[in-house]
């Protein structure tokens, strides 16, 4: 299956978190021309373990087996690269400018280091069955997630990803300062309320962690599709510095990857607290 949904183990509540890059698994047809290590630098390795407390305080936990560099679920439909096709696609095209700088679109071209992914063109036909077999029941069963968790009324979507220690440099830019242990996106608001964005980064850092707002990362689609903060439906980006957590070399845990799991568990209890207290009125 391409997707996995863990679903509450207490009674319910209205929030759905989501993992789209913590997949491992490399399909048969991928073809890739690039190392495997190299590959396993676009997941987020152990993303999906860390947040496995999820269920357990009432939540749904939603996410991809399959890897992102075959298909990124967090990217639009539209996002390809047509210079990747030996063929014509029969469909829209609509490339962001930035996907294109850095291979990164719909279907990877590059891996993060700027290794090319393919000695070859992709045929249409190969990524139309990505999308349909691993892009859409993606999509498909986190909206049916959400719409579950929460059928009227207010909700809670955490879109839960990891970051590389050098991701500034990684995207291009001027680090400000060092890489934060938690980065917070909400697409510059629009996505997400200030009030719960707050409330969020202020839980890490009660408990140690150094949170910074949209910088570097403001989120991707999965927002832009699911977050609507003036209908009560919020939808906030986490991403955790891999340093804190995982050797990135080898994507094996570090020694500390269980207080980090233990703190979020305990956040997440806190989290709960509070969709229960917010959706005990009617909204």
């Amino acid at each position: 299956m391409p997707v996995q949904v863990i679903p509450p183990t207490v009674p319910a509540i209205a929030l759905v978190c989501d993992s789209p890059h913590s997949g491992t698994d490399y399909p048969a047809d991928f073809s890739h021309a690039v190392a495997i290590t190299e590959l396993r630098k676009c997941e987020d390795t152990h993303v999906h373990w860390l947040w496995g407390a999820v269920p357990r305080v009432g939540g749904t936990l939603v996410h991809a087996t399959f890897a992102r560099s075959y298909i990124d679920a967090n990217r639009p439909e539209h996002d390809i690269d047509v210079t990747m096709l030996a063929d014509t696609w029969p469909g829209v095209v609509a490339p962001a400018a930035r996907s294109l700088a850095l291979g990164n679109g719909l279907v990877s071209s590059h891996t993060p280091t700027r290794h090319p992914i393919y000695a070859r063109r992709l045929s249409a036909c190969e990524l139309e069955n990505r999308i349909e077999r691993y892009w859409r029941p993606y999509r498909h069963t986190l909206a049916q997630a959400l719409k579950t968790a929460a059928p009227s009324g207010p909700r809670w979507h955490l879109n839960l990803h990891s970051m590389p220690s050098n991701a500034y440099e990684r995207l291009g830019l001027v680090a400000p300062g060092p890489l934060a242990d938690v980065v917070l996106g909400n697409l510059n608001g629009q996505s997400c309320s200030a009030a719960f964005t707050g409330l969020v980064a202020d839980a890490f850092r009660r408990r140690g962690y150094s949170v910074a707002i949209n910088d570097p990362y403001a989120g991707q689609d999965l927002l832009r599709e699911f977050g609507a903060p003036s209908r009560g439906h919020e939808s906030l980006q986490i991403e955790l510095n891999r340093a804190i957590y995982l050797d990135e070399q080898t994507r094996e845990l570090l020694p500390r990857a269980s207080s980090v799991r233990d703190d979020i568990t305990d956040l997440l209890h806190d989290m709960a607290t509070h969709i229960r207290d917010a959706t005990s009125t009617p909204f």
